[in-house]
């Protein structure tokens, strides 16, 4: 049984514990705030004795520890990151994990030499929806190129027009739609088709200077992959993949529902995919297989593999957003 300590107190916090205590391989032990009577508050929707926490530092003393869950805003991360690291506990980064390169190639070097487990909670790439599409790809033939859509209208983007600035449109925080959203479409476009060569991204900014929604590209040798997120905005567009004798249907890009193949003059193909009402439960599984057998060849093999994509992600992501001009407050760090 894994000891699991959460760092954020949001929806999507629980929507992960939920995840995890579902796999009866995690217990939540702590719970880590800012505010006391705000951890008290989250943490009394869950059984068992729940530690509570305001100093980090203390947080990550307790040695039954065995791995973080860090859900804060997007540019505390890494530092949130590297003293759960120093301290000997694993981590489970929220995506995007990183703002900058720096950070992810830190992160990576720190977990190798402390022996520990660092994972992104990109939750698309542990659906089994994604490995069904990935066979399918290998299996039926060239790919000409893609367009992979995922927008939908922010709350925020309300206060955004008010005047305000929340941390997800915030460059301080490291927020905006590319990051938000568009880490599922590159970690798609990258775990089905491979690191592009080029990258170039078009934003459109909101008036605190993060972008509101945009369209990337991602060129491949013979085909382009298009990704469309967006915030200020919401798309019922399907992504689509387009092949030599067809078009693959998907009906979202994360939590995909449902995957149907178009082959010219002949009958529709649907893919098995079997989504999950908590479509957070399947990483929770993978990264529990990785912590409780850390000497599985199998298992290691699929970390290595995962931590690899992981950096080639956040390296699109960062050329994509230097492209636009995007300067987050953490590019000043390096």
């Amino acid at each position: 049984m894994l000891n699991l300590g959460v760092i954020g107190t949001n929806w999507i916090t629980d929507q992960f514990i939920a995840a995890a205590l579902s796999t009866k391989k995690y217990r939540l032990s702590s719970v880590y705030s800012r505010n006391f009577t705000t951890a008290k508050q989250f943490a009394a929707k869950y059984q068992g004795k729940i530690n509570l926490f305001t100093d980090l530092a203390v947080f990550f003393q307790d040695k039954k520890l065995d791995v973080v869950y860090i859900a804060s805003p997007n540019s505390l991360h890494f530092a949130q990151a590297k003293q759960a690291i120093l301290a000997g506990k694993s981590v489970i980064v929220e995506k995007p994990a990183f703002s900058t390169r720096e950070e992810m190639d830190e992160i990576i070097k720190l977990a190798n030499k402390q022996r520990v487990f660092f994972f992104e909670a990109a939750r698309n790439l542990h659906e089994q929806s994604f490995a069904e599409i990935k066979k399918f790809l290998e299996s039926n033939g060239e790919i000409q190129g893609a367009s992979f859509h995922y927008a939908k209208y922010s709350s925020r983007m309300d206060k955004v027009l008010a005047g305000e600035e929340p941390n997800i449109f915030s460059l301080k925080f490291s927020g905006g739609a590319l990051y938000d959203l568009g880490v599922y479409q590159v970690y798609a476009a990258l775990g089905w088709f491979g690191v592009p060569s080029f990258v170039h991204y078009f934003a459109t900014l909101a008036s605190t200077g993060i972008d509101s929604m945009g369209t990337g590209v991602l060129r491949y040798e013979n085909f382009d992959v298009t990704i469309q997120p967006g915030k200020n905005i919401k798309s019922f567009a399907p992504s689509e993949i387009f092949l030599a004798k067809g078009t693959l249907v998907l009906d979202a890009i994360s939590a995909i529902n449902s995957a149907d193949y178009y082959e010219r003059e002949k009958d529709v193909k649907s893919l098995k995919i079997n989504a999950l009402a908590n479509p957070m439960v399947e990483e929770a599984e993978a990264f529990a297989q990785v912590l409780l057998h850390p000497k599985s060849e199998v298992w290691g093999a699929k970390y290595e593999e995962w931590v690899e994509l992981a950096r080639n992600v956040n390296a699109v992501l960062v050329a994509m957003r230097e492209d636009a001009g995007i300067v987050f407050a953490a590019d000043g760090k390096r």
